[in-house]
């Protein structure tokens, strides 16, 4: 019985540059250089192949083109690229291109939906568990994301921006409602909003601030979340003293 193959379909396609900011013109590399090789390794060959792009070849590998390759710029307009499915040769360029999936990639209106329905899904799914937070539990993610005195704010501009930060950065947001410090983090962020610590060095040292206790406590490594780090100290067995005193001084001050 005779099988019949799959026929091949040809369409147009459009490729669109990665970066978020696309100049008004980009042009391609089109052929093999020492600055910009083009190269793409033949699995079955067993070896690097050339490649280039001429308008009037069949092929993008050198190896498959005759000696009167007419050579052509690709540019890219508003960081898109439009190839009509005629132009098979460009297609197979860009396919093979190093370039492809890291300066652009083929526009996928499929895939590209499914990427923002997922991230509108996550917006949506942080936003419906701000707006359920309440009392005590929405000033401590107030403090510890936004990073103010919430006690100066009222609750519905404390509520507008909590929410607004989770329909913003919703993979944030969700890590700090299950973070398991979150409550140890928001009691460090009021010792600092009370002025039982106080940082110095330009944010890098954290110190003590009591009336008979000016000594440093720690210095906050570079990158690092200094609430947290002060956070991950209190938990250790050389900081739950201290943790606990300041706590008690909170306590009887609130």
């Amino acid at each position: 019985m005779e099988t019949k193959t799959k026929k091949q379909v040809y369409t147009d396609k459009q490729y669109k540059l990665t970066k978020d900011i696309a100049p008004l013109t980009f042009m391609l590399p089109t052929k093999n250089s020492a600055r910009n090789p083009l190269l793409w390794f033949d699995d079955e060959k067993g070896e690097n192949r050339e490649l280039r792009y001429a308008r009037n070849q069949n092929s993008p590998f050198v190896d498959e083109q005759d000696g009167n390759a007419i050579l052509e710029p690709i540019v890219f307009e508003d960081g898109m690229l439009f190839v009509p499915k005629q132009n098979q040769v460009l297609q197979q360029f860009l396919h093979y291109h190093p370039s492809n999936g890291r300066v652009y990639e083929v526009v996928d209106k499929s895939r590209d939906a499914s990427k923002e329905l997922e991230m509108v899904e996550k917006a949506v799914d942080a936003m419906i568990v701000a707006k359920e937070l309440k009392g005590d539990k929405l000033l401590a993610v107030a403090r510890v994301l936004i990073g103010v005195s919430v006690d100066k704010m009222s609750t519905a501009e404390i509520k507008r921006d909590v929410l607004v930060y989770a329909r913003n950065s919703p993979h944030d947001f969700m890590e700090t409602i299950n973070d398991p410090m979150l409550d140890l983090t928001n009691d460090v962020v009021q010792f600092f909003n009370n002025s039982y610590l106080s940082f110095r060095n330009s944010g890098k040292d954290v110190y003590f601030n009591l009336p008979k206790n000016k000594t440093k406590l720690l210095t906050v490594p570079f990158g690092e979340d200094p609430y947290y780090i002060v956070a991950s100290l209190f938990q250790t067995d050389d900081g739950i003293e201290t943790y606990k005193l300041l706590k008690k001084r909170l306590s009887s001050n609130s």
